[in-house]
């Protein structure tokens, strides 16, 4: 069976690579939080359990899978125990990786696009990063830009075929 989904993350960063402070984000932006339901609506997310319990609840209209060995599934939501497991499971939509910091780390290698909000901030103490990613993924569009973030559309850089 062919691989019929893209496996996209999303995220927020700060200028010093943060993404998150105690267990929450270190920012409340509204108009971020409308690109990330306008862009993850209708789609599979997939994030960890400290990500899940950050949450008031799973997000509506979508599916909200959560990737944990010590949760147990329960209303709203379905639980992997291993990123193998989740996909291999049927996706709807596309699959966003939403976090945290770990499941970024795990699934970066296999993202085709990313959806980045670099936040115009730097961020003290924070304790939850992001993964570096530069090198291997490059801007092919700016969706939003505003005084406080700017989101851009990232894509895999193609591999460049050694000489031969």
């Amino acid at each position: 069976m062919s691989k019929t989904f893209k496996i996209k993350a999303i995220v927020a960063i700060s200028e010093n690579s943060v993404i998150g402070k105690e267990g929450d984000l270190p920012w409340r932006i509204s108009e971020d939080l409308r690109w990330f339901k306008k862009i993850t609506l209708g789609h599979t997310l997939l994030m960890g359990r400290k990500t899940w319990e950050s949450l008031p609840g799973a997000l509506p209209g979508r599916e909200n899978w959560v990737l944990s060995s010590k949760l147990q599934s329960h209303s709203g939501i379905k639980v992997f125990k291993t990123l193998d497991n989740a996909l291999s499971a049927t996706i709807k939509g596309n699959l966003f990786i939403i976090g945290g910091g770990e499941l970024y780390k795990q699934a970066l290698p296999i993202c085709e696009e990313l959806f980045v909000s670099e936040v115009y901030r730097t961020i003290e103490n924070g304790d939850t990063f992001f993964p570096s990613f530069k090198d291997d993924f490059e801007i092919e569009e700016k969706l939003f830009e505003n005084d406080e973030f700017a989101l851009n559309r990232w894509i895999k850089k193609t591999p460049k075929m050694a000489d031969q």
